[in-house]
């Protein structure tokens, strides 16, 4: 019987780890072990396949997942960035976009709900082009610091990849909001 309910949480059980990977990594990065951040962080990133991989393959997609995959994401990447930008590692109105943009989709679901009219966050692709974007930065800028290649190009075009899309996809979230919201 525990075996069986073992298994039919691991998606989330893994998530959690995820979530509990956040703090260990923003210690590595404000402390500049970025060796071991970097490893941290790849390692979450990680997870996020191999949970989601689970869930699917073996039908355990749960409530409970739904709101725990994403909100373990977020953390992980908002964190990330907040600690890059402290130590000057990565411009800090970027940080700032990226925190931003996923306030403001938090504040427009809390909006909806306290307005009896809840809205369903369904990803479209250029939020999952976002968050590819995001993580892969984030990981170039934990790599330069771990393993001291920096190939500014790549780091600025990069850069200005996640801005953008940031901007994209913060844009259609509050489109279909407003929408939803004038129904």
């Amino acid at each position: 019987m525990k075996n069986t309910w073992f298994f039919a949480n691991l998606p989330n059980l893994i998530t959690l780890g995820r979530l509990l990977l956040t703090p260990l990594a923003v210690s590595m990065i404000i402390s500049q072990r970025f060796t071991a951040a970097f490893v941290i962080f790849i390692v979450a990133g990680a997870s996020d396949a191999v949970d989601g991989y689970i869930a699917k393959r073996f039908a355990l997609r749960s409530e409970l997942g739904s709101y725990l995959d994403p909100l373990a994401d977020k953390a992980l990447v908002t964190s990330v960035y907040v600690a890059l930008a402290a130590i000057g590692a990565l411009w800090p109105a970027l940080a700032i976009l990226v925190v931003s943009r996923d306030l403001m989709i938090l504040f427009a679901v809390m909006v909806s709900w306290v307005m009896n009219k809840p809205v369903a966050i369904r990803p479209v692709w250029i939020s999952k082009f976002n968050t590819v974007a995001q993580i892969a930065f984030a990981a170039l800028a934990l790599g330069t610091r771990a393993f001291g290649y920096e190939d500014s190009i790549v780091r600025d075009t990069l850069a200005l990849v996640v801005a953008a899309s940031t901007l994209a996809s913060g844009g259609v979230y509050i489109a279909q909001w407003l929408a939803h919201m004038s129904r």
